[in-house]
C-alpha cells in the first residue's frame, strides 16, 4: 500500500519542484506550506502536473484553481465513488428543525476552529421521506469550511473489487486531512453483519470494513460521518452506537400552521417563486405535511402557470396555487409514514430534538406502536394518522 503524501511531505516536494521550476514562486500567491495544505489528497505526480499546467498557461496557483483541480482529480481517482458537495446554501435556508440547525451550526464552528476532541464521530439523520434530510446535510456542507464528500455506489460486479474500492476511498479520506462524509440511504449502502448468503459474503465484508473505519478514534474531528435514512431500524445496531454515529438527529414534518407556512415559503424560494406570507392561501393540511408534498403542489401550480402561454392573460401564480391546494389529496400511506416518524423518535439521542407532540411518548409506548405499524397483516386505514 502506497499512501498519499502528507502536508509536510508535499511541502518538501514543492520545495524540490521550486528548485527545478524557479517560476513556481511567482505562480503561487501562497507560501509553499499553505500551498501544500491546499494540495493534500493529491499524489506527487498530480501535484507536479498541476504545477506545470499552471506555469505553462500563466495560471496563478490560486485557492480557487487548486480547489477545482483537486475536486476533478480526486473524483477521477475514486472512480466517481466520491463526489464533492459544493453548496452555496447554509442552515439559514432550512425551514424549521430549529434544534437540529442549532446543534449542527455549533459543530460547524467547532470544526472550523479545530476543536476536534469536542466533535462527535458521526451523525445519524432520520425521519420520514420528504422531511429534508438530504437538504439539511447539503446546507450543513455550506457551513463546514472543510471538504465535504458524498459516498456513492462503491459496489462492483467483480470479485474483490468492492473491497478494493472501499480501501481506495478510505485512503483518499485519510489524505484529505479533514473531511465530512455523507452516506445517503445508508440502510441500503452499508451491508449487514450477518449478510452474505446471496452475495458470497460481500455484504458482511462491507459492514466489517465500514465498522472498523468508523470506530477508529484517531479519526475524531478528521473524518466526520453523516448517515441519512428513513428506516434506521434496517441499519446495523453496531454502526449506530456511540463511538461511530454518536448524535442521532430526527427530523419531523411541521404540524403547526406557522411551521407549515415557513416550510411553504422556503420551498417556494427553492423553486424561485416570489411569494409573501400574506399571499399563502389557506393550507388544507390537517396533520403533518412534508416538504416533498408542498413542492409537488407548487410544481403543479407552476405547470398550470406555464401552460397558460406567453403573453396571454390568465390566473396569477398565487391564484393557481390556491386552486391546486383545493384539489390536494394527502398521502394514502399513513401507516408507513407514522412508522418512519416513530422510528426517528426511537433513535433520537437528545430530547431537545423532539417536537412537543412526541415528548410525552415513553420508549415502551413508542416500541408498542412501532410493532403495531410493522404488522404485515394490518392494511392502510384512511384515518390512521389521526
Amino acid at each position: 500500500h502506497i499512501r498519499l503524501p502528507s502536508q509536510e511531505e508535499i511541502t518538501t516536494y514543492l520545495e524540490f519542484l521550486a528548485g527545478e521550476e524557479p517560476s513556481l514562486a511567482q505562480a503561487s500567491p501562497l507560501p509553499l506550506p499553505a500551498l501544500a495544505e491546499k494540495m493534500v489528497g493529491l499524489s506527487r505526480l498530480t501535484i507536479k502536473g498541476t504545477v506545470l499546467r499552471a506555469i505553462r498557461n500563466d495560471q496563478p496557483l490560486s485557492p480557487e484553481f487548486l480547489a477545482r483541480i483537486k475536486k476533478e482529480t480526486i473524483e477521477k481517482e475514486a472512480g466517481d465513488r466520491l463526489v464533492f458537495l459544493e453548496s452555496r446554501r447554509t442552515l439559514d435556508d432550512v425551514a424549521g428543525h430549529h434544534e437540529a440547525k442549532s446543534w449542527l451550526r455549533q459543530d460547524a464552528t467547532l470544526l472550523r476552529r479545530g476543536a476536534t476532541r469536542a466533535l462527535p464521530m458521526g451523525y445519524l439523520v432520520t425521519g420520514r421521506i420528504g422531511t429534508g434530510k438530504t437538504y439539511l446535510v447539503e446546507c450543513f456542507a455550506g457551513e463546514c469550511g472543510v471538504p465535504f464528500v458524498e459516498l456513492k455506489n462503491f459496489r462492483d460486479k467483480w470479485v474483490g473489487a468492492t473491497e478494493g474500492n472501499l480501501e481506495k476511498i478510505f485512503a483518499i479520506l485519510h489524505a484529505l486531512g479533514q473531511v465530512v462524509v455523507f452516506v445517503d440511504e445508508a440502510d441500503q449502502a452499508t451491508g449487514r453483519r450477518g449478510g452474505g448468503e446471496g452475495d458470497s459474503g460481500l455484504s458482511g465484508r462491507i459492514y466489517a470494513m465500514l465498522a472498523k473505519e468508523m470506530a477508529d478514534t484517531r479519526n475524531r474531528g478528521r473524518i466526520l460521518w453523516i448517515f441519512a435514512t428513513s428506516r434506521p431500524d434496517l441499519l446495523e445496531v453496531d454502526l449506530k452506537r456511540p463511538g461511530r454515529l454518536d448524535v442521532h438527529i430526527p427530523l419531523f414534518p411541521p404540524a403547526t400552521l406557522e411551521d407549515q407556512q415557513d416550510l411553504f415559503l422556503a420551498t417556494a424560494r427553492k423553486l424561485k417563486i416570489e411569494l409573501a406570507r400574506g399571499e399563502i392561501p389557506p393550507l388544507p393540511f390537517a396533520g403533518a405535511v412534508s416538504g416533498n408534498e408542498i413542492e409537488g403542489v407548487l410544481v403543479r401550480a407552476l405547470r398550470e402557470f406555464e401552460l397558460q402561454g406567453a403573453g396571454e392573460k390568465g390566473e396569477t401564480l398565487p391564484a393557481l396555487i390556491a386552486r391546486v391546494l383545493k384539489e390536494y389529496r394527502p398521502s394514502a400511506h399513513t401507516r408507513r409514514l407514522e412508522l418512519m416518524d416513530l422510528l426517528a423518535v426511537q433513535e433520537c439521542t437528545d430530547g431537545r430534538f423532539l417536537p412537543e407532540r412526541f415528548r410525552g411518548l415513553t420508549p415502551e409506548a413508542t416500541l408498542r406502536r412501532i410493532r403495531e405499524l410493522s404488522d404485515p397483516t394490518q392494511t392502510e386505514q384512511p384515518n390512521d394518522h389521526e
